[in-house]
């Protein structure tokens, strides 16, 4: 990236949104992102011509997923795109809860606390700033990957965060990688010959990401109805990012602790947005994308879960299983699509 003004001014966007980030805290800013998606997406579709462009349009990522309407690529861009705002969010978290406790309610490691502002903060706030600027950087860099240049500056950077802040990078085994029996029969470290460590005791020795949805079934249950849902409505509005959005905007409920008969709303962004891609790149008919982009939606349910139980279950930082499943699905799209099976022009990421 060549140090021009246009590149100093979106720098500092990065830097802006990646304070916003820690002072909204991750999950609200990501859902931040989701509104302005949104909004941009049905003002294209119920306002304009499909012809606009404008000056926001510019503010993009290269390669990331095409917005339809300029005011859409404001939230994939470099102030509020996930890539700095989400990432300045589960960086500040990190550091943050490697000093202090930032919330005693909360069930695991306060390093994975990503719903709770860190307004007033001042270092942490610093911290979600500088890597507002790593994930602008990572996003460049990304661009020249077939995959999802956003998603791999979110999962690159929170491995980075992981590692600046001092922990393990993949966290501690006890077990199978994918074993989730010890948090079903209510394990933690010091008991039951769970052998302690530093700023350890008293955890669970495996922390699912969203506890009342990581049984297989109810995995794939999500990633069925959800990557149906996902596929229709991008079909008919001919946008992947109208799905994806939506799903995002849910975060608020997720941050406010919604409970539908009993259960918290599921994070399925993973799930809406590969389906949303996938029904437009297999062309033909409405049920044919349909098929396909339910398709895609299971193996995005499937691949979050995975990471889940890879990356975050076991470690003490938030690695986002949902956006390392959105990386890998963005590499079989784009691999799909070289393939002849989808249709390459349709796939953002080449």
């Amino acid at each position: 990236m060549i140090l021009t003004v246009s590149t100093a001014v979106i720098l500092l966007a990065g830097l802006l949104g990646g304070v916003l980030g820690a002072t909204l805290g991750a999950l609200s800013a990501l859902g931040l992102a989701g509104v302005v998606i949104v909004g941009g997406e049905l003002v294209e579709l119920f306002v304009l011509d499909g012809t606009a462009v404008g000056l926001l349009a510019t503010l993009g990522v290269d390669g990331a997923p095409v917005a339809v309407g300029p005011l859409s690529t404001v939230g994939l861009g470099p102030l509020l795109g996930p890539h700095v705002t989400f990432v300045g969010g589960v960086a500040a978290a990190a550091y943050a809860g490697r000093k202090e406790t930032i919330d005693t309610g909360f069930r695991y490691h306060q390093a994975k606390q990503i719903r709770r502002p860190l307004f007033g903060r001042p270092w942490t706030m610093l911290v979600g700033g500088v890597f507002g600027v790593v994930g602008v950087l990572l996003g460049a860099v990304g661009s020249f990957l077939p995959v999802d240049p956003i998603a791999f500056a979110v999962v690159g950077s929170a491995f980075l965060a992981r590692l600046t802040v001092g922990y393990p990078l993949l966290g501690r085994f006890d077990g199978g990688v994918l074993d989730m029996s010890p948090f079903e029969n209510g394990a933690y470290w010091g008991d039951d010959g769970y052998e302690t460590a530093e700023g350890i005791a008293g955890r669970h020795v495996v922390e699912p990401w969203q506890p009342e949805y990581y049984e297989w079934w109810i995995v794939a249950l999500l990633g069925v109805a959800v990557g149906a849902a996902g596929a229709a409505v991008a079909l008919l509005s001919e946008s992947a990012l109208l799905p994806f959005g939506l799903a995002l905007v849910s975060l608020f409920g997720v941050v406010a602790g919604v409970r539908v008969e009993g259960y918290p709303l599921p994070v399925t962004y993973h799930i809406a947005f590969p389906a949303g891609v996938g029904a437009l790149a297999i062309g033909g008919t409405l049920p044919v994308g349909i098929l396909a982009g339910t398709a895609m939606g299971l193996t995005g349910a499937i691949l979050g879960e995975l990471s889940q139980r890879a990356l975050y279950a076991h470690a003490d930082t938030h690695v986002d299983p949902a956006f390392t499943s959105i990386l890998l699905s963005s590499l079989l799209i784009a691999a799909l699509g070289l393939a002849g099976v989808f249709d390459a022009g349709a796939v953002p990421y080449l």
